[in-house]
């Protein structure tokens, strides 16, 4: 989250607005689009998935590709890596996650936010972004290219169709759908969403939801037309973060810093199902490499939640020692460490996903962010630090 100053004097600009304009930033080119119903209008055939999707290796877990060891072609050879985004220093601190030290920093673009693998596992991009640019990553050697240029990069996904790249211009209040490849831009879709950040996609790929950090609320956005369909408030007040969509598909976790836990929403009737408590600033969401459980780092408490995806309950919580921000990160190819940033620390976390200990704390840069644990098991990428299936 960005500074509150600026959380402030952006509030003040949209306190008329139905939903608002703006975000973390001071916002620019701000919309009026007036917020669709709670109901969504997706027309979609029952059991058909996005077309040009991979189907799904089982149908009851759409994680069966992130198994531990699990690397597509693509990427087996490709050195095993940290990436760490510094939004504070303008730079990338890359680590070597068996010595646990920093092995490279270099520059990139103001303000990067994440670490993001393109959806053919070919690429990372750091999303810079008060710099208005990508800085993609050769993950074969851990050097970065040219930049390249493209509008508030705050996030990135990819449709699970491979054909977009979803950039999340949050301060432009905007979902900007570009060519995946080239990054040319396909279609801009204003959004009534106050600080539009993370997202997640249904089982079929047909639908996204996503999280408004500054209206207390996620958005459901039919993937193929481009065009948002429905919008649900979970907390007045609330600040939603990451979204991770369950194993079986049939629930959306919605992590909610202000809350303190985790919405769950039926995706498909777009309705909250309920809340799960875990620790004062619930921010990151990832789901462990057997799909049993999701891991939930709470920022302000400086503790991870684990939760037990089968009973929809919190089954232990892990508290970093002295306290800490955890935040964004990643899990280990083998599954055996998460590694999460320390954002006001300026460290790096990697912890024993068996006992919760705290493996090693790496220094890293100033306002470390979405981290990137590279490669990862999976087929594609879905964006963000790293969402494979």
């Amino acid at each position: 989250m960005r500074r509150l100053v600026a959380l402030a004097a952006a509030f003040a600009l949209v306190a008329a607005a139905c939903s608002g304009g703006g975000g973390k930033k001071a916002a620019a080119n701000r919309t009026t689009t007036s917020p669709p119903s709670t109901g969504t209008t997706t027309t979609a055939v029952p059991g058909s998935t996005l077309p040009g999707m991979p189907p799904l290796l089982e149908p009851n877990d759409v994680y069966a590709a992130d198994r531990p060891g699990q690397l597509s072609t693509e990427v087996k050879d490709f050195r095993n890596l940290v990436y760490v985004p510094n939004s504070e220093s303008n730079s990338v601190d890359v680590i070597d996650p068996t010595t646990f030290k920093v092995v490279e920093r270099f520059p990139v673009g103001r303000q990067p936010q994440h670490v993001v693998p393109s959806y053919d596992l070919k690429t990372l991009y750091a999303t810079n972004d008060l710099g208005n640019t990508l800085t993609p990553i050769d993950p074969r050697t851990g050097k970065p290219g040219p930049a390249m240029p493209v509008e508030d990069p705050y996030n990135m996904y990819f449709t699970p169709d491979g054909k977009y790249a979803i950039v999340v211009a949050e301060r432009m209040q905007r979902l900007d759908f570009r060519d995946a490849h080239t990054m040319g831009i396909v279609k801009s879709l204003p959004v009534p969403c106050r600080g539009v950040d993370h997202m997640d996609f249904s089982a079929d790929g047909r639908y996204l939801i996503a999280s408004c950090e500054f209206a207390g609320a996620v958005l459901k956005v039919d993937v193929a037309n481009q065009a948002v369909v429905g919008r649900l408030t979970l907390r007045n007040g609330g600040q939603p973060q990451d979204v991770k969509l369950s194993p079986d598909g049939k629930v959306f976790y919605v992590a909610d810093q202000v809350a303190g836990g985790v919405f769950m929403v039926d995706g498909e009737s777009f309705k909250a199902l309920g809340f799960l408590p875990t620790g004062r600033g619930a921010h990151g969401l990832y789901i462990s490499r057997d799909s049993k459980t999701l891991y939930v780092s709470n920022r302000r408490e400086g503790s991870i939640s684990l939760v037990d995806l089968a009973t929809r309950t919190v089954a232990n919580t892990w508290h970093i020692p002295g306290g800490g921000s955890p935040d964004m990160g990643g899990v280990s190819t083998d599954g055996k460490v998460l590694w999460l940033s320390g954002r006001y620390n300026s460290v790096v976390y990697a912890i024993d996903t068996e006992t919760g200990n705290v493996i090693a704390r790496v220094p890293v840069g100033r306002g470390p962010h979405g981290l990137c644990v590279y490669p990862q098991p999976g087929r594609y990428s879905l964006g963000h630090t790293g969402v494979f299936r």
